[in-house]
């Protein structure tokens, strides 16, 4: 396994790695909308949480050597499945190639921010 580590994308809160390859997959945590630099909330909106979140994730595909194309698949977590749509519309832009997916909503998300995504993409 081959950890994978960026300050392109924010650093572990806790007791966790921000991705780890294995095999030819890379498997990243749950991304929320933190600046890498300074840990803070990025937006108040869905909308521009989840243009953070994919940053984040872009962050560390490139830091992996793979892609938004290269993901196979995505977990999303929304705090509020009433932002279901406008949260697709930004994640439309980026997983372009409609990896599969599975989108809950929970309580609580770390932080209190909207939403949380992870993946696992080919590398």
């Amino acid at each position: 396994m081959k950890k994978i580590s960026t300050e392109n994308a924010p650093a572990a809160i806790g007791p966790y790695s921000q991705a780890y390859i294995t095999g030819d997959l890379l498997f990243t945590s749950g991304q929320v909308p933190l600046d890498p630099k300074t840990g803070a909330v990025v937006g108040t909106t869905i909308e521009e949480q989840a243009e953070q979140v994919m940053k984040n994730l872009g962050a560390l595909l490139d830091a992996a050597g793979s892609s938004y194309e290269k993901t196979v698949k995505t977990t999303c977590f929304l705090a509020d499945m009433g932002d279901f749509a406008a949260f697709n519309e930004v994640y439309a832009r980026y997983f372009t190639e409609k990896p599969a997916r599975s989108c809950v909503a929970v309580k609580t998300l770390p932080k209190n921010v909207l939403c949380e995504v992870e993946l696992i993409a080919e590398v």
